[in-house]
Parts: structure tokens; C-alpha cells; sequence
């Protein structure tokens, strides 16, 4: 009967986690490609916004900066308006940056 028991219940904390896993991996993800129109950095540095204008759309996206390596970026001018970016994103009501990164080569 135990092990019954004990098999019942790590059958659902498996499902369980397996289901919160899988929300997670479906959030929404946005990619584009624009260049910079504007950075407003917080101030406290520790966040900031970039509004993107759309490559294809020409629609501009505001995106949320929270990663140290991005703002130091945005802080000593190594990416300022006008660099194209090419950026991923979560789709979570303020567009948090998940990697933001300048497309020229040289």
C-alpha cells in the first residue's frame, strides 16, 4: 500500500512540473530587426528602455533592458540611435529583453 502511495505521488509532482515547464517554454517570444530610435535609461542604471522601429512593419516596439552587459552597452555609447539591432524579447506586457545586439559586423 505504501508504495502505492509513494508512486501515486511522484506520478503527479512529475505531472505537475512537467505542466508548469511547458508554460513556461510557450510564453510568447518576439524577434526583430530596426534600428535604435531612442534609449531612456532609468535613474538608477539599472534598467532601460529602447524603442525599435520595425524593419518589416515600421512599427515602433519598446523594449526593456535589465542585463548588465546591454546597459553597459547603452551607458558608454557602444550602442546609441541609429545602430540596427537585432533583438529577441518576452512578449510580457513590457517587452523584456532577452538579447539585444548590434547586427553590424565590423
Amino acid at each position: 500500500m505504501k508504495t502505492k502511495l509513494s508512486t501515486l505521488i511522484a506520478v503527479a509532482v512529475l505531472g505537475l512540473s512537467g505542466a508548469t515547464f511547458s508554460a513556461n517554454a510557450l510564453a510568447d517570444q518576439g524577434k526583430m530587426v530596426g534600428p535604435v530610435t531612442k534609449i531612456t535609461l532609468a535613474a538608477d542604471g539599472k534598467s532601460a528602455v529602447a524603442v525599435l522601429k520595425d524593419s518589416k512593419t515600421g512599427e515602433a516596439v519598446s523594449i526593456t533592458i535589465t542585463d548588465d552587459l546591454t546597459l553597459d552597452k547603452l551607458k558608454d555609447k557602444r550602442i546609441q540611435p541609429g545602430d540596427e539591432i537585432r533583438a529577441r524579447f518576452e512578449k510580457d506586457g513590457n517587452n523584456t529583453s532577452k538579447s539585444f545586439k548590434k547586427t553590424a559586423g565590423c
